[in-house]
């Protein structure tokens, strides 16, 4: 008989309770937990302004105080300083520290068609805890576009350990899978069976491959267990999702931190580098995130107030030159025109009637009428070349061809001073005051004779092209042609077989006179006109620059040298290029004197970009603006305390 009473409970229930209550707890805590997470939030801001550094390594020595001149030739007398807080006063200095920035926008330069955008993420401690992974997502709205930046993950130490509990769990599974074939064979039962019908060479089954061999290897393959191994390969997949439910990320992240309690403010700095496009003024960034207990969601994170960028760009500062092309068209031109005039065997007289001569000399007079008389051309001079055919001695045949060159020349410097008298008279005349006439006046035209001798070269080029020579026959020639004397080859030639062909029927084509008419263009005194066509390439060049292509623009202008090239050399930050070019672009303009400041406060030229800088802003006072967006130049203004408003001094700040 048992007594009544209360049932006791074993040491297992009471822990399987304890348990229970200790999980309903944490539930209860977590879910109080992100109940107030709306009470905080992430925030963004704007680190502390970089002071940029003047390089004064690079450019010549200057001293603490700068003298600057201003139009009026005054001296101006510039010092390091600051502005004292309790006087209001600017007073001298040696350090000064960066301003530290609390509004939400600010003024970032473009640089070799780059922008460096920066900012802080802030996330409070109240908005971690150890079991929850935090990820924040940098959203970029550009132009109407949007671009979602590499996130930023904050991992509680205990979501970190369940990840890589996982991974452990995974990696076990994956250790212990079969790959072997050798695994699934039962090789001592196949080395004995192999050992009865022949020896074994090697002992590795997976070698066994000859016929009857690789049978006995089937027969004593365990199948099954080789297809549930390859089962759990196939299952690998499967069994990674299971076990890791949240993988650890390594690429597309910019930062994958593990947090550990007590959690403190966390500050991360995330610099991004963007690509410039054209006609963008200005870049709006919002931060936003979830918060995730393993695969649920436990929050979102809303979006914080936007973070502007304003860009300014060196493109900005393209001017609309037009240039149109030059051509080189050369002042000195050259016309020829070749004859065959017939003379009598070894005689150099020439005889109009001889022949074909009336119509080559016919054709050689119309072309001096035409160029004597050219309204684009003058004709300077005539040079008349003779030539003789091989047939006969060489020294003859050079005699003989320079007589005949001396009597052409002759005889059309007979007929230009005929043409020289006729063109004066229809020139007319005047009379002067004191009754005395004036002819029209053509300028005589001197003609020279040259010889040439034998046109061995003129036969090459014809046997090279005749039809009725065959290739046995230009073999022949190309070894009598090797002759170095002319004698000794021509009697070599009249020995070959075709030679009454050559005599007769190419012999006469080699008995010319050439005409070298030298001329030059009237009015011109240079080779290098510019035309009306407009110059493509530098058009191209100055789009690729507003559009911030600076490579190409680069290239493009590269060969111009002008103010644009300067420009475009300036945003890829090749300061002495872009400097050596600037500096001789006349007339010095605002914008000149503003980018020469800029080119030297990079190359460390303080002094004298302090003295330009001064120049622009009191030619345009626009540029005491722009002075503060490009880091070179807003480096001067705080250094020497420019653009200040000091009753009692000249300012920059009108």
């Amino acid at each position: 008989m048992c007594k009544s009473g209360p049932v006791s409970r074993s040491p297992l229930w009471r822990l399987l309770a304890l348990t229970l209550l200790l999980s309903v707890a944490a539930a209860c805590a977590m879910r109080r937990k992100v109940a107030s997470l709306p009470l905080y939030t992430v925030r963004t801001e704007l680190p502390e302004l970089p002071a940029y550094q003047l390089d004064t390594s690079k450019g010549k020595a200057h001293s603490e105080t700068i003298v600057v001149r201003d139009e009026a030739g005054q001296e101006v007398l510039l010092l390091k300083a600051i502005r004292d807080e309790e006087t209001g006063e600017m007073v001298a200095t040696e350090e000064l520290d960066a301003a530290v920035v609390t509004a939400r926008f600010r003024s970032k330069a473009e640089r070799g068609g780059r922008i460096d955008l920066e900012f802080e993420i802030l996330v409070p401690p109240e908005m971690l805890d150890p079991q929850w992974e935090m990820t924040l997502y940098p959203d970029l709205y550009i132009l109407g576009d949007t671009m979602r930046l590499d996130p930023v993950i904050l991992t509680g130490d205990g979501f970190r350990r369940i990840q890589e509990r996982g991974y452990r769990r995974y990696e076990r599974y994956e250790g212990g899978l079969k790959t072997d074939s050798a695994f699934f064979v039962r090789s001592v039962m196949l080395k004995r069976f192999l050992g009865r019908y022949g020896a074994l060479e090697d002992e590795d089954p997976s070698t066994w491959t000859e016929v009857g061999v690789r049978e006995a290897v089937d027969h004593y393959t365990r199948f099954g267990r080789k297809r549930r191994e390859q089962r759990r390969i196939d299952a690998l997949p499967e069994r990674f999702a299971r076990w890791v439910k949240v993988p650890i990320r390594d690429e597309g992240v910019k930062m994958d931190s593990v947090v550990s309690a007590p959690f403190e403010m966390i500050h991360y700095t995330y610099v991004q580098s963007i690509k410039t496009r054209p006609n963008l003024k200005k870049v709006n960034l919002v931060l936003s995130g979830e918060i995730a207990r393993q695969q649920k969601r436990l929050y979102t994170i809303p979006s914080t107030d936007s973070l502007t960028f304003y860009i300014s760009t060196l493109s900005g500062f393209t001017r609309d030159i037009v240039r149109y092309k030059k051509q080189i068209i050369y002042r000195r031109a050259e016309a020829n025109a070749s004859c065959r005039l017939v003379f009598p065997i070894g005689k150099d007289r020439l005889d109009p009637e001889l022949s074909g001569n009336a119509a080559e000399i016919g054709r050689i007079e119309y072309h001096l009428r035409h160029l004597l008389n050219n309204d684009a051309f003058d004709l300077d001079s005539v040079v008349v070349t003779a030539f003789a055919s091989p047939d006969g001695e060489w020294k003859k045949n050079a005699d003989l061809s320079l007589r005949r060159s001396g009597t052409v020349s002759a005889y059309f410097d007979r007929f230009m001073e005929q043409l020289r008298d006729s063109l004066a008279m229809e020139q007319g005349f005047s009379v002067d005051l004191e009754g005395k006439v004036h002819t029209g006046e053509v300028a005589r035209i001197p003609i020279r004779s040259r010889s040439r001798g034998e046109n061995w070269e003129g036969l090459d080029r014809i046997v090279a092209s005749d039809t009725v020579f065959t290739a046995s026959d230009r073999e022949r020639y190309a070894r009598l042609r090797e002759i170095r004397d002319l004698d000794r080859r021509e009697l070599s030639l009249r020995r070959e077989p075709y030679f009454p062909y050559v005599r007769d029927s190419l012999y006469p084509r080699l008995r010319v006179v050439n005409f070298d008419f030298h001329l030059h263009r009237k009015g011109m005194v240079k080779d290098t006109v510019e035309t009306t066509q407009l110059d493509e390439i530098y058009a191209e060049g100055v789009q690729a620059l507003r559009d911030r292509d600076y490579e190409k623009a680069m290239d493009l202008l590269g060969p111009y040298e002008d103010y644009n090239t300067a420009v475009a050399l300036l945003a890829m930050d090749r300061n002495y290029s872009a400097l050596q070019i600037l500096e001789k672009v006349q007339p010095r303009t605002p914008e000149i004197y503003y980018l020469l400041a800029l080119l030297k406060s990079r190359t460390g030229d303080i002094e004298g970009a302090v003295q330009d800088y001064w120049t622009a802003c009191q030619q345009d006072p626009s540029f005491v603006t722009r002075g503060n967006l490009d880091p070179e130049i807003s480096a001067l203004v705080r250094t020497y305390g420019l653009n200040r408003r000091d009753d009692d001094d000249i300012q920059l700040d009108f």
